[in-house]
């Protein structure tokens, strides 16, 4: 691995910023812009970001794949400012989760529903 070891943080601080974003001047902000276009194009940015991330993967180009992670989590953690996510809320889910195979867990989750 490459580059500086980061925690949570750097993405709790970058919500701070996408969450400072809302109703402000969307041609002065990209982030703006995407609050001002709603939910809708919020999501669908998502899944664009989604399938180029998982194309870059696909294609093992490794820096393609780092910069559409990033993209990716951008428009995840502005989607979850939009809808009124904490982030402090989905690390408290992931946490929960520790130390639990993923197959019980998801196996518990289709009880649950």
């Amino acid at each position: 691995m490459t580059g500086t070891r980061l925690d949570g943080t750097t993405l709790d601080q970058l919500f701070k910023v996408i969450e400072s974003r809302k109703g402000g001047d969307p041609t002065q902000s990209h982030t703006a812009k995407l609050f001002a276009k709603g939910t809708a194009k919020i999501a669908q940015k998502l899944g664009e970001e989604a399938v180029e991330t998982v194309i870059e993967a696909m294609r093992d180009d490794r820096p393609a794949l780092i910069a559409e992670s990033s993209d990716l989590l951008y428009h995840l953690l502005v989607l979850w400012a939009d809808r009124g996510v904490d982030p402090a809320d989905v690390w408290a889910a992931l946490k929960a989760r520790e130390g639990t195979s993923g197959l019980a867990e998801k196996a518990a989750r289709g009880k649950a529903r």
